[in-house]
This record gives structure tokens, C-alpha cells and sequence, in this order.
């Protein structure tokens, strides 16, 4: 007896919501034979892990703020995963938003706080989607691998802000530290009361309704299920790849730039080096984890959040190094990905000649 895959015609509700549990639960299990290799109880690990994130306030309001890039940074992901189109890129696309929104207010700052953060705004979303949009050209003209691309910017993209921080923008009182200069009042979002919770929650949450209201119900949201799930019916019936490929890469771009915006000028109020924990590539995980659904970005953030205010825990309270974490929520990722397998096939079995 043996097993061959079967493409599914449709896939049930069922698979979609127990693949990523699945995905989930095994990943976590993985993660308690790490701990015990490293010589911890992994309930005792895991306990302290959510103990540092949920058992206080202030851990909930860091796993609150941990949320925001990555709710940013997966919706980003989830846009342009909806129509294969897989960019890599998120990370290098946040450290241009960011790199934008320092220009901004050193060169247009204007006293107000509702214009800076408009000003702020625009010119990160422009800056990240324009980064992500030239990727999203090279594909649509030249049919080049959007992967290698959106990956090779990143890189790009981190030392252009490296350049400026070590550089022209350097902070003269800075005591030598590669850090631009601390940014006015008036740059700085709006904080809820005495926690780091800033504006750019709000943003995050309107952006995941908006992405949930076009993909639904509107003429683009509909190309865009299209394409991602046929690309030749779709040129057949008119729908324009080139742009929508590009559009939908700009958009993408536009949204991880806001997530930049959001950790300089809420969060560390100037842009530093290593201002950005990765949340660009930790966003790939939480738009798979939501299966690119924009209402469940939010969620899948959340959680992740609590991941990485817990292992900030576990580093204190156990001894653990960062990478423990780190290496959690890859497992998280390869888990996810094997299970696609399962929701785009069936395991059937399948008897052998000779068998009888």
C-alpha cells in the first residue's frame, strides 16, 4: 500500500482553519524538545513566556506595540501573496519608510502635529512603495524573479539607512552612537496615556479593514483573486497583469513603509541602527499564519507579539539566548509551509500491483 497526492478542486473550511493550528501546535511542541535540549522545562519555559507578556500590563501594552509593525508588515505580505506575487521584501521596504520620514522632518518640518504626521505619512508610503514597486515593474516587463529582487533590496535598503545614520544625518551630540538627531515634539505620534502604544495602532487596524472591504467587495479586489488564482483565465478575460502586478507591489511596499513611520517617530523618536528587529521578515510568517485573511492579521500579530516580549523574558528570567526565540518562530514558518501541501492536496492511498 502506498500514497500519492491528489491536487484539490476545493478546499474545505476545515483545512484552512486546522493547517495553521496544526502548524501551530507542532511548531510549539518542536520548540519544547529545544528547550529541554538546552536544559529548561518547557512548560516552566512556555509559562514564563506568556507570564512576561501577559502578566502585567505593561507586558501586554510592549506585546501591543511589538504588534504593529507586524500587523503592518503581514498585511503587506497577505496583499501580495494573494495574487503570487512573493515579496520578500518588507524589511527593506520598512527601513525606506523609515529613511523617508526622517527626511521629512528635517527638511519640511512644520510645527503642527496633524500636518507632520500627514507630511510624515504620505512620504513613507510613498518611499516604501515605490521600492517595492520596482521589483513589481522588473516582474510584470521582464518576467524577473520577484523573490530575488524584493530579497536583494532589503539589503539595499538597510545599508541606505546605515549611510545616513553613519553619515550626513549623524547626530553630532550623539557621543559617536550611529543615530540621527532626536526628532520636535510635533514629529512624534500620539501615545496612549502612560504606555508606548502609539498612533500607528490605529493605522494598522484601518488598513487591515480597508484591505478586508477591497479584496471583498470591489471591481480590484476581484482581479486580484483573479490573477492569484488563475493568471492565464485572467489575461483572457482582459484583466491588466502589468499593472495590477506593479500596483499591487506598490501598495504592499507603501503599507510595510508606514510600519517604519510608525517605530521612528512613535517609538524611538529619532532612527537608529537596528531600529527594525526584523519585523519585515517575521511579517511573512504572520500573513501565512492568517491565511492572508486582513481581519486575522491582527490576531496572528498579537500573538507573535507575545512571542517576542516572552523570549525578551526568557533571556532574563532563564538565561536563554535571543536565537531560542528566533529559532520558535522559524519553526512556526516551516511547519506553516509543509502544511500548505495538505491544503492544496489530498493523501490518498494506493494500492500496488502485486497487492492484493
Amino acid at each position: 500500500m502506498g500514497f500519492r497526492l491528489e491536487p484539490r478542486l476545493e478546499v474545505p473550511r476545515w483545512v484552512n482553519l486546522a493547517v495553521p493550528a496544526g502548524a501551530l501546535v507542532l511548531a510549539l511542541l518542536a520548540g519544547g524538545v529545544l528547550f529541554a535540549l538546552l536544559g529548561v522545562n518547557p512548560l516552566q519555559a512556555y509559562g514564563e513566556m506568556f507570564k512576561g507578556a501577559l502578566g502585567s500590563a505593561y507586558g501586554a501594552s510592549e506585546v501591543v506595540v511589538k504588534a504593529i509593525p507586524l500587523t503592518l508588515t503581514g498585511l503587506a505580505g497577505a496583499l501580495c501573496y494573494r495574487m503570487l506575487l512573493w515579496n520578500i521584501g518588507m524589511e527593506g521596504q520598512l527601513h525606506l519608510g523609515a529613511l523617508a520620514t526622517v527626511a521629512v522632518v528635517r527638511y519640511c518640518f512644520v510645527d503642527s502635529s496633524l500636518a507632520m504626521f500627514v507630511l510624515m505619512t504620505l512620504a513613507a508610503a510613498i518611499a516604501g512603495g515605490l521600492w517595492a514597486a520596482l521589483a513589481g515593474f522588473l516582474k510584470a516587463r521582464f518576467h524577473v524573479n520577484e523573490i530575488i529582487t524584493t530579497l536583494m533590496l532589503n539589503y539595499i535598503g538597510i545599508l541606505l539607512v546605515d549611510y545616513f545614520i553613519y553619515g550626513a544625518w549623524k547626530d553630532p551630540t550623539s557621543l559617536g552612537f550611529p543615530m540621527t538627531a532626536a526628532f520636535p515634539d510635533a514629529a512624534r505620534l500620539f501615545h496612549l496615556g502612560d504606555t508606548r502604544i502609539h498612533l500607528g495602532l490605529l493605522l494598522a487596524l484601518g488598513v487591515a479593514a480597508a484591505f478586508r472591504v477591497v479584496l471583498r467587495w470591489t471591481r480590484w479586489g476581484y482581479e486580484i483573486r483573479v490573477i492569484g488564482e488563475n493568471p492565464k483565465a485572467a489575461a483572457y478575460g482582459g484583466i491588466p497583469l502589468l499593472r495590477n502586478v506593479v500596483l499591487v507591489m506598490f501598495v504592499s511596499g507603501a503599507v510595510a513603509g508606514l510600519a517604519g513611520m510608525g517605530e521612528v517617530a512613535g517609538l524611538q523618536g529619532r532612527l537608529a541602527r537596528g531600529f527594525s528587529t526584523g519585523y519585515g521578515y517575521t511579517g511573512i510568517i504572520v500573513a501565512w499564519l492568517a491565511r492572508l485573511n486582513p481581519l486575522a492579521v491582527p490576531l496572528v500579530a498579537f500573538f507573535l507579539g507575545i512571542l517576542l516580549v516572552g523570549g525578551d523574558t526568557l533571556q532574563i528570567v532563564m538565561g536563554l539566548p535571543l536565537a531560542s526565540t528566533q529559532v520558535l518562530q522559524g519553526l512556526i514558518l516551516f511547519f506553516l509551509l509543509a502544511g500548505e501541501t495538505f491544503c492544496r492536496y489530498r493523501v490518498r492511498p494506493v494500492r500496488r500491483r502485486g497487492e492484493e
